[in-house]
C-alpha cells in the first residue's frame, strides 16, 4: 500500500515554495504574519490524538515524520502490505506498531483517528471501515478514483455524526491561502475574469522494483485502470484552491492529453491541459508535464484591478493602472517580475496601521501546508471528541437530529469536509476523462450533490 514510493516524486510537493524566481519576476508580495506553532496551542488541545497511518510510501513517511513533529499527535501503529516499508518505517516510528493489515488498526481499540496515504484507488474500503470502527479519518485526495467509490466515502463520512472526517486538500487549511481567499473575496483583485494553474516538472513517475508484480504495484498511476492521472492525482490540489477562491463549481471541463516523452508503455499521458469553464464567463487553465520543468509550478488569479500569483507560501499583486489606491500597497515590499512590479501581500497589513518594517520582511510562514492540515485534524479531532462525550453523558445519545444539531454547532478550524473533498474529487474524475477522451464534459451541478 505505497503512495508515493520514488524518492523521484512527491505528487504534492508543488505545494513547496519557489519564491527567488517570482522575486526575480516583480511581484508585491502578499504574506502572513507568523503561525501560532502547536506549542501555543498546548494549553487549548491538551489531549494527545493516537494515530495510525495506513499507507507508507513517500508520501506515508512524509505524514509520519509531520505527525512526530505535533504536539496534539502519538503515533501508535502503522500498516503498509509490504514488509520493507513497515521496516523502513520503523526507524521514524519506533514506539509505533507494524501490522501489514490495516483492519487490526481498525480493531485497536486505542486508535482514535487514522490517516489514510494508500494509493487512491484503494481508499473506499479503508476509509468507510474506518469510519464504521468509530475512528476519526483523515483521507488524501482524490477520494477515490470512481464516482461511486467517492460518494459512498463522502456518504459515510456525512453519517459518522460523532467524528472528523477531512479530505487532504491541505490548502483548505493552510493560514497564508486562508488569508488570500479573504484578501480575494473583499474585492481587492476586482472581478475574477480568468485563471491559470500549472505543475512542470521532469521526471518519469515510474518506479522500479527487482520484483515484477511489486513493480506493476507500485505503478498504479501509470495504469489507466487506477490512476486520475496528472490533473487528477497533482493537479486536484490547485484546481480546488482555484475553484475556492473563484468561489463557484465549473459547468464543464475541456481536456487534452498524450505521452510526449516517457514512451515506455504507459497509458497514462505524462502531459496534460484542461480548460474549466465557469459560470459567467470565467476560465481556468491547467497544465501539467512530466516533459519540461521550466517555470514549475503556481497559480495566478487574474481581475479587472489586479493579478495575483501564488507560488508556494507566498503571493504577490500586480495592479491594473486604473484600479483603485487601497492604501496600505503605498508602503508594501515590492519585487520586480520581467518588467512588472509585484506588491507583497501580507496578512494583517491591509491596514496602514499595520505595516511596520517587520511586515514587510520575508513569509513567515515556512511550514508546509500538510503541517497545518494534520494540525488542524488533531485540533478538531480534540474539539470533537470532548463535545460528543458531553453530549451522551447529558442527553439521550441515541437522539440523532438532537446529536446532529449539537455536533453542528461545534466551532471548528477550517479544512476540506467530506462535501468539499467529494467536489474535488468529481473534478479531478471529469477532468481526466475529458483529458484521455481529448473531449469537452458537462459538469451538471447533480454530480456535486450527496444524496
Amino acid at each position: 500500500m505505497n503512495k508515493n514510493e520514488t524518492a523521484e516524486l512527491n505528487r504534492r510537493d508543488f505545494i513547496g515554495s519557489f519564491a527567488t524566481l517570482m522575486t526575480m519576476l516583480g511581484g508585491v508580495e502578499l504574506m502572513t504574519h507568523a503561525p501560532v506553532q502547536a506549542a501555543d496551542l498546548e494549553t487549548l488541545v491538551p489531549f494527545q490524538i493516537k494515530c495510525g497511518v495506513i499507507g507508507l510510501g513517500n508520501w506515508g513517511r512524509e505524514i509520519i515524520a509531520t505527525l512526530s513533529r505535533l504536539k496534539t499527535a502519538q503515533l501508535v501503529a502503522v500498516c503498509d502490505t509490504y514488509s520493507a516499508s513497515l521496516k523502513r518505517a520503523a526507524n521514524s516510528a519506533p514506539n509505533a506498531k507494524g501490522v501489514e493489515d490495516y483492519r487490526k488498526i481498525l480493531d485497536d481499540k486505542e486508535v482514535q483517528a487514522v490517516i489514510i496515504a494508500t494509493p487512491t484507488h484503494q481508499h473506499r474500503d479503508i476509509a468507510v471501515s474506518a469510519l464504521h470502527a468509530g475512528k476519526h479519518v483523515y483521507c488524501e485526495a482524490p477520494l477515490a478514483n470512481t464516482l461511486e467509490d467517492a460518494k459512498v466515502i463522502a456518504l459515510a463520512a456525512r453519517a459518522a455524526r460523532k467524528q472528523v472526517f477531512q479530505a487532504g486538500l491541505q490548502t483548505r487549511s493552510d493560514p497564508q491561502r486562508r488569508f488570500l481567499l479573504d484578501f480575494i473575496r473583499a474585492g481587492a483583485s476586482g472581478k475574477a475574469v480568468k485563471a491559470h494553474a500549472q505543475w512542470h516538472k521532469k521526471q518519469s513517475w515510474r518506479m522500479t522494483s527487482p520484483n515484477p508484480d511489486r513493480e506493476r504495484e507500485l505503478n498504479w498511476r501509470l495504469n489507466k485502470a487506477t490512476s486520475l492521472g496528472l490533473v487528477g492525482e497533482i493537479g486536484i490540489h490547485q484546481i480546488d484552491a482555484m475553484s475556492w477562491f473563484l468561489s463557484a463549481r465549473p459547468a464543464s471541463v475541456t481536456g487534452f492529453g498524450s505521452v510526449m516523452h516517457w514512451k515506455d508503455g504507459r497509458d497514462v499521458p505524462d502531459t496534460v491541459e484542461a480548460i474549466f469553464e465557469y459560470p459567467g464567463g470565467a476560465h481556468l487553465n491547467y497544465e501539467c508535464t512530466l516533459a519540461n520543468s521550466f517555470d514549475a509550478d503556481y497559480e495566478m488569479l487574474y481581475g479587472s484591478d489586479a493579478a495575483i500569483m501564488m507560488r508556494g507560501n507566498k503571493a504577490w499583486m500586480f495592479k491594473e493602472v486604473d484600479s483603485p489606491l487601497l492604501g496600505w500597497e503605498v508602503y508594501a515590499r515590492k519585487d520586480q517580475f520581467y518588467k512588472e512590479t509585484g506588491i507583497a501581500l501580507i496578512a494583517n497589513a491591509t491596514k496602514l496601521a499595520n505595516l511596520t518594517e517587520k511586515a514587510t520582511e520575508e513569509a513567515a510562514y515556512t511550514t508546509k501546508p500538510l503541517y497545518f492540515a494534520l494540525e488542524t485534524f488533531l485540533t478538531n479531532v480534540n474539539t470533537v471528541s470532548p463535545a460528543v462525550e458531553d453530549f451522551s453523558a447529558t442527553f439521550d445519545a441515541s437522539d440523532k437530529a438532537a446529536l446532529e444539531k449539537y455536533v453542528s454547532e461545534i466551532k471548528l478550524l477550517p479544512a476540506a469536509t467530506c462535501q468539499e473533498g467529494f467536489e474535488a474529487t468529481v473534478l479531478a474524475i471529469k477532468a481526466n476523462e475529458a483529458v484521455v477522451a481529448r473531449n469537452k464534459v458537462a459538469l451538471p451541478k447533480e454530480w456535486f450533490e450527496l444524496a
